[in-house]
């Protein structure tokens, strides 16, 4: 057998590694142009998207609805409660029914947290508490009803007054009385406003004292929590104000609450004990105020302008985040689910972004009672005369 002859080939490893690290840098500028491209497409859509001005729609579904005369409405853990002054009904955004109260109130008022909802007769003395499945408690009070506050486990805070004394009730979702307290106004002021805290832990309480024609709100604030039960009447903090009335005031989350005033609006926060944080000056005229757990919005008239209104809306650091001037001639302002602003009219809509850009404004053959959102960018529920629409922007 013969010898075979071997030869030993030397490879350039410094051109194999080259040749290695070119390819590497080929897919890696690449993968970057294709992360590029790919982003600048979702951001251009969505900048499209949230920039586009829609002035028409389609009916994706249509649903019969009868209504009595004088019917508000109000949404309620992703269903709508129509009430009057003969009863509540809740129906799901499909038009079914989810549960029924009758009741006789001369001015009936709505508020909801999470899965209960409370109806009270305003100035009268009629509660009904309820939940999911219906009515769980009724309250009967003794004083005229001021304004009623329900927390999401059912606990009612009620305000009431009689001959010039302010009294507050709390009760549990049944209807039983839990506690009670009084304001006498030659003592420490006339109650202008309550509010209670989701978790019903927080209570806050607006006064106004008028004395020798000097006018002073103080803001007394509550804790039900195992740190107000060191203080004398759980009374964690209070805060006076000389020449300034706060007539509203609202718990945006379980620690933070905002005290709108003439002038300014003040925000606090605190677990245990409130501490001022924030405050927004305003104008001294305040149309209406509008709000979530997030953002506070203002709406002023706008006198020198071809635009007859003025909304500016804020957020909890009291920054500004948007200010515009709109036309409608409208009967209710509020945030959307989605974080949206939406301005109703008796016929006609807009819907603002929160960047301050109009997404919609539309005009309708019929009262339009009720605008929700339903989801995604282009869909909403449009609440009109004896109808219930889905419908897509377009």
């Amino acid at each position: 057998m013969d010898k075979q002859a071997y030869r030993v080939v030397t490879s350039d490893v410094n051109e194999m590694n080259e040749k290695i690290h070119r390819h590497r840098r080929r897919i890696l500028i690449l993968t970057v142009l294709v992360v590029v491209f790919v982003l600048g497409t979702l951001t251009g859509a969505y900048i499209y998207l949230q920039t586009r001005n829609y002035t028409d729609y389609e009916i994706v579904e249509s649903m019969g609805r009868e209504d009595s005369s004088g019917t508000g409405f109000a949404e309620f853990n992703g269903n709508i409660i129509k009430y009057n002054k003969d009863g509540a009904t809740c129906i799901s955004v499909s038009n079914h029914m989810v549960w029924n109260q009758t009741y006789e109130m001369q001015s009936p008022m709505v508020d909801t947290c999470e899965g209960y909802a409370v109806v009270a007769d305003k100035k009268g003395e009629s509660i009904y508490i309820m939940d999911m499945q219906g009515a769980c408690g009724e309250i009967k009070t003794t004083m005229p009803i001021q304004k009623v506050q329900v927390a999401n486990q059912g606990t009612v805070a009620v305000l009431m007054e009689r001959d010039g004394t302010g009294y507050i009730h709390l009760y549990d979702k049944a209807g039983t009385f839990l506690a009670e307290g009084e304001f006498h106004t030659q003592n420490s002021g006339y109650p202008l406003d309550i509010a209670i805290s989701n978790d019903a832990k927080k209570m806050a309480v607006s006064l106004l004292d008028v004395n020798e024609g000097k006018v002073k709100t103080t803001i007394k604030f509550f804790n039900f929590d195992a740190s107000g039960q060191e203080e004398i009447d759980n009374v964690v903090g209070e805060f006076s104000y000389a020449d300034l009335v706060f007539p509203q005031l609202e718990f945006m989350t379980n620690d933070i609450l905002a005290a709108f005033g003439n002038g300014k609006t003040v925000i606090f926060e605190g677990t245990q004990k409130p501490q001022e944080k924030n405050e927004i000056s305003t104008e001294s005229e305040i149309r209406s105020i509008f709000y979530n757990h997030k953002y506070l919005g203002y709406v002023y008239e706008n006198e020198n302008s071809v635009a007859p209104y003025k909304m500016q809306v804020f957020d909890l650091a009291g920054k500004e985040v948007f200010s515009k001037e709109f036309n409608v001639q409208y009967e209710e302002i509020g945030f959307l689910e989605n974080g949206e602003v939406c301005v109703r009219g008796e016929s006609e809509c807009a819907i603002y972004t929160l960047r301050g850009w109009e997404k919609f404004h539309g005009s309708f053959d019929k009262g339009i009672q009720k605008v929700l959102s339903a989801g995604g960018i282009r869909n909403y529920i449009f609440l009109k005369e004896g109808e219930t629409q889905k419908v897509r922007l377009k």
